[in-house]
């Protein structure tokens, strides 16, 4: 009976062990508590990030991303109650989200040195000189009705959400001191997976196929006659 016992802990402590150690360095639980990313993620869809991205992998346009909310975007969260036991136990090996710090996710759309302008004549963000068709846009969403165009720093991140109409992104955020940018070190990691509900369960793309005429650098602009 003893030696039981003993496996059963051994077995346990294992398990516990494993699952922090891919919490810490493999995949990460949150949960998507907005809008913003309609359809591609819905209001309480539960996401696992693979936090192998940015580094030592890099990220790409495209990508959906969770990043720390260091500039400020999201209102306070206020007082939340404490987790009980069980709650503590699911965080701590990653299978529920760590409600201490507050995250954001969005769809990277310019990377370090990109141009990005909203928009062309039939309303299409480019990047680069190059329109993008995007597919995974919630229906309705116009683009138009928050023309932009600017370049990304290096180390920087233009993000926007899919549900184009209804997402406090880069866009609304142009005034403040960031310029609306995030940086690449807020990032936690690149949104994998959807784990529930079941019936959502699926990778979430990057659409690469999206992007894939974008060139590395922006396009020259023409030279005026004169000068």
């Amino acid at each position: 009976m003893l030696t039981w016992l003993r496996e059963i802990a051994l077995i346990v402590g294992v398990a516990l062990v494993l699952s922090f150690l891919i919490k810490t360095f493999l995949f990460r639980a949150f949960f998507i508590p907005s809008t913003s990313m309609e359809q591609t993620l819905e209001v309480d869809d539960r996401i696992f990030v693979n936090l192998l991205v940015p580094q030592p992998f890099a990220l790409s346009r495209g990508d959906v991303v969770v990043f720390r909310d260091d500039l400020g975007w999201l209102p306070p969260n206020g007082t939340h109650p404490q987790p009980n036991l069980v709650q503590q136990a699911l965080t701590f090996v990653g299978l529920l989200p760590d409600s201490s710090q507050q995250h954001l996710v969005k769809r990277v759309i310019g990377m370090g040195g990109d141009h990005v302008v909203c928009c062309d004549a039939d309303g299409r963000i480019s990047v680069n000189g190059q329109p993008l068709t995007e597919p995974y846009l919630a229906p309705g969403s116009d683009n138009k009705r928050i023309p932009f165009d600017v370049t990304v720093p290096e180390g920087k991140l233009w993000v926007m959400g899919d549900n184009r109409n209804h997402s406090a992104d880069s866009r609304e955020h142009r005034d403040e001191s960031s310029k609306g940018f995030v940086g690449a070190g807020s990032v936690e990691g690149k949104a994998a997976v959807i784990a529930w509900p079941l019936a959502r369960i699926g990778f979430i793309g990057s659409y690469p196929e999206v992007f894939a005429n974008v060139p590395d650098e922006p396009a020259a602009l023409p030279v005026r006659s004169g000068q």
